[in-house]
């Protein structure tokens, strides 16, 4: 049972991780790299890894999650995953891209964990 819980954990930072790759997605950036130079220069390339980390995590999200919920049941593991997935888009916000976090927000981020921690007791 416990491996299902380190399955969701996976689950949720890919989630998180998948947010991001979203976001810096730039479908002109891909258009216009031209994929005659793909090969000779590398860095040519640069757009392309959001789209490999969207796919990456995407699939490793359905993976880790399928794989939890087969012990876990199905409301649970989905409240838990999108609650670690949310708590940690805030957390990327806040410390890597410098994102206010006043303290209201910081309260009901409390809320969520404490909800968090009390599916996982009463599972």
């Amino acid at each position: 049972m416990a491996v299902s819980w380190i399955y969701l954990l996976i689950a949720s930072l890919s989630e998180a991780i998948w947010l991001y790759a979203v976001k810096a997605m730039d479908v002109k950036a891909v258009k216009a790299m031209g994929w005659g130079g793909l090969f000779s220069d590398p860095l040519h390339a640069k757009a392309l890894l959001p789209f490999i980390g969207y796919a990456v995590f995407g699939a490793g999200n359905v993976v880790f999650l399928s794989m939890s919920m087969r012990t876990i049941p199905a409301s649970t593991a989905y409240a838990v995953w999108m609650a670690v997935a949310l708590v940690t888009s805030k957390l990327i916000d806040a410390l890597w891209f410098k994102q206010p976090a006043n303290g209201m927000q910081l309260l009901w981020f409390a809320f969520i964990i404490i909800g968090v921690v009390g599916l996982k007791r009463s599972a």
